[in-house]
């Protein structure tokens, strides 16, 4: 062979130490030697490679332990040139194993150098090492060389792929089992998002600088980010879109007010209305215009679909909504025609919403108690206002027809199929029952009663005893807290007390907030 063919010869005095361009999007390769001549000559007949468009960026170290660190911090690591013997006379190896099954990377693709093979027999190495290729230094030629990085970036090129593929089926099957919940739809647009990439090779978006998202846009012009890849999806959703330049901002906010889809450069954005108020936007960073067709047509099939989705979920909300505000107002009907203190079942549901949170409620089961809770009351619509307004104390005969507001609210609630109405039935027929099973209507006992009954219970005693009736002034706060220790296991549950008064500041602020003086009609 040609001399100037061999990798492993003099420098060149016509060498660069740095041939990557500035700004450049490039491929990472590690040279892991502890000869400084074999990271220069490496370099200088590395200089020119390309592949997909991008050139390389070379990282060095000088031993096994440095090569780890590096990869520890460069998780995009794409092809590692690895040396046998450095700091002791298998660094190399031990370096591929902590590669392998320290940092749990087997993306990158290594590949072993030596110029000592009787110190790592091949045929060892490829059985008891996760090596991908294998090169004796007195062989390997430039063109012998420029092929096995060629082909090492290629292969990681594809497993990158692969598992972005992976990535994004698993998101959308994730959205699949809930699929209108919010977050799922989210799931969804990220796992779709994330297989367009993939599949058009969109390494400029997935692997290197440049970037895909997806936006929506409300009628008052505020942004929410949906799905991402690349720098958008990383850090908080305020700080990826601050990240958006002046002139991406005004590109989208001609796409939208124009309301279609265009080319700007090589970067496209699609404009995809929804059948709210909702704009859809979806913004593809250096796709090329050259397949302008396929994309096109795959974005906007993945727009429309998101689309649907949020139509949907957005629908959803909103009749969950409807029924929220009519269970608050229902709420708020018993409690003016009983005269009890303002913003009475306000108060229940935040402390209900406090005391949910601490005994580790999830948040949706937490939001339906919550949101139910205002209609704990209502059977006290069907009760005469000569019993309801009494002032005095009530007879044996009244306390009784009083009681019944219990099965009155839950044979008004019961009906319904829906979720939150049942809830605010159960909560109705169960708020005064008692720990010690001497409560009403039926008498349950200790975890028989429901929890959210026993949420409204303790939360409604508080506030009521705390308020001022037509029947009682106000009591002090000293007083209400003793008579929840007094009934600790007997009216209320026990741990539900002990998780009040490990919250009690939090339980006053809402005692505060929420009063005829702050919050005036």
């Amino acid at each position: 062979m040609e001399t100037n063919d061999l990798l492993f010869k003099p420098e060149e005095t016509s060498f660069t130490e740095d041939p990557g361009k500035s700004g450049e999007c490039l491929w990472k390769l590690l040279i892991v030697d502890d000869e400084p001549d074999i990271h220069r000559t490496t370099k200088f007949v590395l200089k020119d490679f390309q592949f997909d468009g991008a050139g390389l960026e070379f990282i060095s170290a000088f031993s096994g332990a440095e090569a780890v660190e590096l990869m520890r911090s460069n998780g995009d690591i794409a092809v590692v040139l690895l040396d046998v013997v450095m700091e002791t006379s298998h660094a190399g190896l031990d370096c591929a194993r902590e590669i392998r099954e320290t940092l749990k990377n087997r993306m990158v693709r290594i590949i072993l150098r030596t110029g000592q093979p009787g110190e790592a027999p091949e045929r060892r190495v490829i059985i008891d090492y996760d090596i991908n290729d294998y090169k004796h230094k007195t062989e390997l030629t430039a063109q012998r060389l420029f092929t096995a990085v060629y082909t090492g970036i290629r292969s990681y090129r594809d497993m990158v792929s692969i598992e972005k593929n992976r990535q994004g089926l698993k998101y959308i099957i994730e959205a699949s089992g809930d699929f209108f919940k919010q977050q799922s739809v989210k799931k969804l647009a990220k796992g779709v998002l994330t297989q367009i990439a993939a599949l058009f090779r969109l390494q400029n978006s997935f692997f290197l600088s440049s970037q895909g998202f997806t936006l929506t846009r409300d009628a008052e012009g505020e942004l929410e980010l949906i799905a991402a890849t690349g720098q958008y999806e990383k850090g908080r959703e305020d700080e990826i879109l601050f990240r958006i330049t002046p002139e991406l901002k005004d590109q989208l906010s001609r796409v939208t007010e124009e309301k279609k889809s265009a080319y700007f450069g090589d970067d496209y954005i699609g404009y995809f209305p929804t059948q709210t108020d909702k704009h859809h936007i979806l913004y593809m960073e250096n796709c090329g215009r050259e397949q302008s067709q396929n994309y096109r047509d795959l974005l906007d099939l993945f727009a429309y679909n998101v689309g649907v989705a949020f139509d949907n979920t957005y629908l959803n909300r909103e009749v969950l909504n409807t029924q929220q505000e009519v269970i608050h107002l229902l709420g708020e009907i018993v409690e003016n025609r009983s005269k009890e203190t303002a913003f009475h079942v306000v108060r229940v549901a935040e402390i209900i919403g406090v005391l949910g949170e601490a005994v580790g409620l999830p948040p949706g089961e937490r939001e339906l108690i919550k949101s139910a809770s205002p209609m704990h009351d209502v059977g006290k619509i069907a009760i005469p206002d000569v019993i309801l307004l009494k002032p005095g104390r009530l007879t044996p005969e009244e306390i009784e027809i009083m009681k019944s507001h219990t099965v009155i609210g839950f044979k008004i609630l019961s009906s319904s199929n829906r979720k939150l109405l049942k809830t605010a039935a159960t909560i109705a027929h169960s708020h005064h029952e008692r720990w010690d099973g001497n409560g009403y209507p039926l008498g349950l006992k200790e975890d028989a009663i429901p929890l959210a009954g026993r949420l409204t219970c303790i939360a409604d005693v508080f506030d009521a005893l705390s308020s001022s009736r037509v029947y009682k002034p106000a009591w002090s706060m000293e007083r209400v807290l003793d008579f929840l220790k007094e009934n600790r296991g007997s009216i209320f549950d026990p741990n539900l007390v002990d998780v009040f008064m490990e919250n009690k500041e939090r339980i006053y602020k809402i005692r505060e907030q929420y009063t005829a003086e702050a919050c005036p009609a």
